[in-house]
């Protein structure tokens, strides 16, 4: 499957996320996304750093919010491997696998929980075949 098959079956097809990208673990590339949402350089490293927890990253994150394409969303829980976001009744679910960073987005009509469930799948899924 291709990657930009993952963003709209897997993601976007669920009817949980109305928008996603999938990135490099690197935050030097996009490898797939939906139309219009575009997922900047320094907000891909901004996400590599928080999800590495360098410095004083994920500080910042708390106290900032995270930048996902051109929006600011207002972090409500990092962990190991995971960034969840809202910014009014919208919000972003952040996943890293092996090679790759998943970023959904959901909308005002989404349960958070589903558009996360929905965005951990897929990562546990491809960190399952190797990615």
């Amino acid at each position: 499957m291709s990657w930009q098959a993952y963003v709209d079956s897997s993601l976007v097809g669920s009817g949980h996320i109305d928008k996603a990208a999938i990135i490099s673990a690197a935050g030097d590339s996009t490898w797939a996304s939906s139309a219009g949402f575009t997922v900047s350089p320094e907000e891909m490293k901004s996400i590599v750093n928080i999800l590495g927890a360098t410095g004083d990253a994920v500080d910042k994150a708390h106290a900032e919010g995270v930048h996902v394409a051109g929006e600011r969303f207002v972090v409500t829980k990092i962990e190991d491997r995971s960034i969840y976001a809202r910014q009014g009744r919208t919000g972003i679910a952040v996943v890293k696998t092996k090679q790759a960073i998943l970023v959904g987005h959901y909308g005002e009509g989404t349960q958070a929980g589903n558009a996360v469930q929905t965005v951990e799948a897929l990562a546990d899924y491809l960190i399952k075949v190797g990615y």
